[in-house]
C-alpha cells in the first residue's frame, strides 16, 4: 500500500476548491474548510510499523523474569514438575538496602578538586550522619565513596562508627551533570558536557541499583557517600521516573537517601535526603 502524504492531499483539497466558483477562496480567505488538527492521526493515516523482531514493552518486562530462562516441556508431565524446581532455583531471593549519603559542606571557594576539603560544619555533619547510620543497628556490608576529596573524607569520617566496614572508592560516582534538565535553568551551569558525565552515571547507576545475585541469600546493606547530582539521577532511574527531572529536588549536605530493591525487582524510596538526625543549625545544602 503507497504511504499517505498529508501535504499532497491538503494541496489536492486546496487546489479542488480554487476551481469552484463562488467557492471559499473567492475572498481569499478559507471560511468554509474545516481546521486540520495534527495532534492525533486521522484513520486514515498509515500506522509506522513495528520492526521485525522487535518486543512490545510488557513483553521485555516478561523477558526479566526468571521464567524466560526456562524452556518447559509441556508434552512430559515429570520435565513439567522438574522444570517448576528449577524455577526456585533462578529467584531473587535477598532484598538490597542502599543508603545514598550526599557529602558533607566543603570548601566552595577552592579551584580544585584536592583543595575542596569539608569545612569545620562539613566535618561535624559527617559525625552526625555516621552516628544516625550506626543507630539504626544494621549489618553494613560495604562502604561506597565517590574518589571526589569531599566524599572521601565524609566517608571516613562515617566510617569511625561503622568499624571493621570495607571501603571502596569508585570513579564513576564523581560529581557531574546527568542529563539536560526539564524545565531548563539559566542559573546553573556544568562544567562538563552532559554527553560527558551523563554516560559516567548511567553505568554507576546500572553497576550499583540493580536487584541482588541469584548467590545471595541474606538481605544486604550498603553504603554509597557520593554527590547530589548522581543522588537526584539514581532516585529518578530507580523509580522509573523522568530522569530530567533530578533537578527539581533538593538535598542537604550529610543527608540520607534510602532505596530498597526486593527480590521481584520493585524499587522503594523510604527516605528522601533525611537530614531530621540534625539540628537545625547544622543544616546546609
Amino acid at each position: 500500500m503507497r504511504a499517505l502524504n498529508i501535504g499532497s492531499l491538503l494541496s489536492s483539497a486546496e487546489s479542488c476548491l480554487r476551481l469552484q466558483a463562488g467557492g471559499p477562496w473567492r475572498s481569499g480567505k478559507l471560511s468554509k474548510w474545516p481546521a486540520v488538527s495534527l495532534a492525533r492521526p486521522p484513520w486514515w493515516w498509515p500506522r509506522r510499523p513495528r520492526p521485525k523482531g522487535a518486543a512490545r514493552a510488557g513483553s521485555r518486562r516478561r523477558r526479566r523474569e526468571p521464567i524466560s530462562l526456562m524452556k518447559p516441556n509441556k508434552k512430559n508431565k515429570d520435565d513439567t514438575e522438574d522444570f517448576t524446581a528449577q524455577l526456585e532455583n533462578y529467584k531473587v531471593k535477598a532484598t538490597r538496602h542502599i543508603f545514598l549519603i550526599r557529602h558533607s559542606q566543603y570548601n566552595l571557594s577552592a579551584s580544585t578538586d584536592k583543595e575542596r576539603s569539608l569545612t569545620s560544619l562539613g566535618r561535624e555533619q559527617a559525625e552526625l550522619t555516621g552516628q544516625r547510620l550506626a543507630s539504626l543497628g544494621l549489618n553494613y556490608d560495604v562502604l561506597i565513596h565517590s574518589s571526589m576529596t569531599r566524599a572521601k573524607e565524609t566517608a571516613t569520617i562515617i566510617s569511625k562508627y561503622l568499624p571493621g566496614l570495607e571501603m571502596m572508592s569508585c570513579d564513576l560516582l564523581r560529581e557531574g551533570a546527568p542529563i539536560e534538565p526539564v524545565p531548563p535553568v539559566s542559573h546553573w551551569k556544568p562544567e562538563a558536557m552532559y554527553h560527558e558525565d551523563g554516560a559516567r552515571i548511567e553505568a554507576a547507576f546500572r553497576r550499583y541499583i540493580h536487584r541482588a545475585d541469584l548467590k545471595q541469600e541474606n538481605d544486604s546493606y550498603e553504603i554509597i557517600v557520593c554527590h547530589a547530582n548522581v543522588i537526584r539521577y539514581f532516585v529518578c532511574r530507580a523509580l522509573q521516573f523522568p530522569p530530567e527531572g533530578w533537578l527539581r529536588m533538593c538535598l542537604n549536605n550529610g543527608s540520607i537517601t534510602w532505596l530498597t530493591i526486593r527480590p521481584n525487582g520493585r524499587v522503594a524510596l523510604r527516605t528522601l535526603g533525611d537530614t531530621g538526625f540534625m539540628p537545625p543549625d547544622k543544616l546546609s545544602r
